[in-house]
């Protein structure tokens, strides 16, 4: 019995597996289906798109589009050093000769980005009659932000301690952002200390509306702020450089010292980013990025907090620290701006009592929290040897104090 089962076994699998190649034409055998075979013809298509981009070989990129002008992503992204551009097909939608790819597109800055910054990106593309895909189109996908190059060609000023990046801007307007962050590096590192990258991106689009594509949000949600830093909160030494990305428009009406505050303040963001987390309050991030911003430009309470001292001489002194919903964008202009100048002068008087060293490690403290709750009563107590009532009041004092001056 046992010898007539082993015998019937392969006959059985021989039967079976006739029946499945009979069925070839519906679903293949052993082989890939059409659809298989269009993503990794469109996948190679792109694979030759990207080694053009780093080959700098504008012909052979041109051969991987269909229409005139079908290098002109290629001259819009020409001038950004990169180390690394690829794309990887995550889904593919074909109607005959047309087809839209979903894919993830992955690069490096050269001598910044120690990861890939990725990106979601939608791709169109068309078959020739020599049955060869080319790309008609390329654009960030629904509900992604743009890339610089996405609204237009890039020009690159190169600083001392700084890339500079921008469209419709002349260069010598970018150059001037280069000096500003040169002078900005400097004085974050005599704040903070040199365990950082000590060097900064910035993007500097054509308008406030380019700002807010690259950040995929309403312009609304950026009027009147003068720039952003994004990147990853509690990022190590491996994360993407974090992104300082101006709004021109807001900053074109800040004085000499205003834009110099601005960008100090933006890279400090950067600097402080691998100690900032879920648990560090926006006053403090906000506050400490503000206290080295003026740390050096010898600006009064006064002079640097108008809106608090305005409320504060009236006789309304703020009953808590700035709370993180105070610093929404779109929100009312006027608590915005007291509550920047709130954490400002709570980070002032930690540096005046207990010194710089104590304010670095009160912000190093905090943001070493999992979690927010206990995070700043743990480092108040740990550091500053006080409590948050206490600290709390202090302030109060401080701020009837310094802008009464």
């Amino acid at each position: 019995m046992a010898g007539r089962g082993r015998a019937r076994g392969p006959g059985i699998r021989g039967l079976c597996l006739l029946l499945v190649c009979l069925l070839v034409p519906l679903v293949g055998c052993g082989g890939r289906s059409a659809a298989d075979h269009a993503r990794a013809d469109v996948q190679r298509v792109l694979d030759r798109r990207a080694a053009a981009l780093l080959g700098h070989d504008p012909r052979a990129y041109a051969a991987t589009g269909a229409a005139t002008g079908a290098a002109a992503g290629y001259e819009a992204v020409r001038t950004v050093p990169l180390a690394a551009w690829s794309y990887r097909v995550t889904d593919l939608r074909r109607s005959g000769d047309r087809a839209t790819a979903d894919a993830e597109l992955s690069y490096r800055v050269q001598g910044y980005d120690k990861a890939p910054v990725t990106a979601a990106r939608t791709l169109r593309l068309t078959r020739d009659g020599a049955g060869r895909w080319r790309v008609t189109s390329e654009r960030p996908a629904a509900k992604a932000g743009e890339q610089l190059w996405d609204q237009g060609p890039v020009k690159a000023v190169t600083g001392e301690h700084s890339l500079v990046l921008g469209v419709g801007q002349s260069g010598e307007r970018l150059r001037s952002f280069a000096e500003l962050a040169d002078d900005a590096v400097p004085e974050v590192s005599a704040a903070w200390g040199t365990d950082w990258a000590g060097r900064v991106v910035v993007l500097v689009p054509r308008s406030l509306e380019g700002m807010a594509g690259l950040l995929g949000s309403p312009a609304s949600s950026y009027r009147g702020i003068a720039a952003v830093t994004t990147g990853e909160t509690g990022g190590g030494s491996r994360a993407p450089a974090d992104r300082i990305i101006v709004n021109p428009d807001a900053y074109g009406m800040l004085g000499r010292v205003g834009r110099q505050v601005v960008l100090t303040h933006e890279a400090t963001h950067v600097a402080t980013r691998a100690h900032t987390g879920a648990a560090t309050p926006l006053w403090l991030s906000e506050g400490y990025a503000d206290w080295v911003g003026y740390r050096g430009t010898g600006r009064t309470p006064a002079e640097a907090a108008p809106e608090l001292q305005h409320a504060v001489t009236g006789g309304t002194v703020p009953a808590a620290l700035p709370g993180d919903g105070d610093f929404g964008f779109s929100g009312d202009a006027q608590r915005l701006a007291k509550a920047y100048e709130g954490g400002w002068l709570a980070c002032r008087m930690i540096a005046e009592r207990w010194g710089e060293v104590k304010l670095d490690a009160f912000y190093r403290a905090v943001g070493e929290h999992e979690k927010r709750p206990g995070a700043v009563e743990g480092a108040l107590h740990s550091v500053l040897g006080t409590s948050l009532t206490r600290f709390t009041a202090d302030w109060q004092d401080y701020l009837r104090t310094r802008l009464a001056e």
